[in-house]
Parts: structure tokens; C-alpha cells; sequence
């Protein structure tokens, strides 16, 4: 004779997946808060790198601003040293122009002239005196005039003046600028003519 189960076997077997379903899904929960946490480590830890990397480049950062700004400083120093190397170049150079104005003033100077002032900026000179006639004052420009060391005299006044502590003496009273020049080399000329 066959036997019949009359237990509620149905309700059994329910029951059973039901458990292995909610065991299935606690051991999902508990793989997925695994994995969430892993994930978490790995981004903590990527972060933490990426922070190290970045203090490490702000430090080395600094160093080479650091380094720049040094050599801004070394390069302005270095300006400075050159500007004042081109002040001493020039003052070297000019040195004998001095030597060669005063010989030429008194060389071109006429009898009968006497200067009272000599002022210089830059290149223009302007000069002032008295003179026994205007002829002087002509002659004095033709001499300028005719210097290697001077050039273009511009007679800017002359007129006559009584001259009581000399005697009620009349005499010229003139101002007139000139440009001091440098002559050119005879080497200097060759040069130039070898060019062209």
C-alpha cells in the first residue's frame, strides 16, 4: 500500500527557503558593507596619496619661488653692477674731453677776450665774458668755429657795456653756446671708407 504524507510539507519546504532566502540576502548585506568599506579604505588611501603628492609639490613649489625670486635679486644686482660699470666706462672717457675743452678755450681764445662764466650740460657749453670790440668776439668764433674739439658757436647776445671798475672802460659783453664734439680717428675715417 502506498503511503501518504499527510504533514504539511509545502508549508515545510516555504518556510525553508524562506530562511536560506534571508540568510542568502544577510550574507549579501554583509559582502556588500564589506565592499563599501573596502571601497572606502582604498579611497581614504588614494587621498591620503594624492595630499601627500600635493604637499610634497607645494613644498618644491616654494623651493624653486624661493630660487626665483634670488635670481630676480641676482639679476637686479646685476644691473646695478653693469649700470655703474657704464658709469665708470663713460667717466674714464670723458676724463680727457675736460682736459682737451680747457685747451682749446685757450687756444682759441683772442687777445682782448676774457671769459667770466663756462657752464656745461651734456654736450652744450654755454660761455660768457667781455671783449674789447665785436671783431674779438668773431675772431673768438672763427677759432671755435674752426677746433676739432668744438663746433657750432651760436652768439645768443652781445652788447655793449661801461665797465667802471676797469677804468669807464666800453667793452662787449657777449654770451654764445657751443657743442663740444670728439674728432674722428684718422683710423676711424679709414675704416669707414674701407666699409663703403
Amino acid at each position: 500500500m502506498p503511503r501518504i504524507n499527510l504533514l504539511p510539507w509545502r508549508e515545510e519546504l516555504r518556510k525553508q527557503k524562506q530562511k536560506e532566502f534571508g540568510i542568502m540576502v544577510g550574507l549579501a548585506g554583509l559582502a556588500m558593507v564589506g565592499i563599501i568599506f573596502l571601497v572606502q579604505v582604498q579611497i581614504g588611501q588614494m587621498i591620503e596619496n594624492q595630499k601627500r603628492r600635493n604637499h610634497f609639490l607645494d613644498e618644491e613649489i616654494a623651493k624653486i619661488d624661493k630660487k626665483i625670486k634670488e635670481i630676480k635679486d641676482l639679476e637686479k644686482e646685476k644691473e646695478n653692477l653693469l649700470a655703474r660699470m657704464n658709469v665708470v666706462e663713460q667717466l674714464q672717457t670723458s676724463r680727457p674731453e675736460v682736459v682737451h675743452l680747457f685747451d682749446e678755450l685757450v687756444t682759441a681764445l683772442p687777445d682782448g677776450v676774457y671769459l667770466t662764466s663756462l657752464v656745461q650740460k651734456g654736450r652744450s657749453i654755454t660761455l660768457e665774458g667781455y671783449a674789447q670790440s665785436n671783431a674779438r668776439v668773431s675772431s673768438f668764433m672763427r677759432n671755435l668755429d674752426n677746433s676739432p674739439w668744438l663746433t657750432s658757436p651760436d652768439l645768443k647776445r652781445i652788447q655793449a657795456v661801461t665797465r667802471s671798475d676797469l677804468g669807464s672802460v666800453r667793452l662787449s659783453r657777449f654770451t654764445l653756446v657751443v657743442t663740444q664734439t670728439k674728432p674722428k680717428a684718422k683710423g676711424d675715417e679709414d675704416g669707414e671708407g674701407a666699409a663703403k
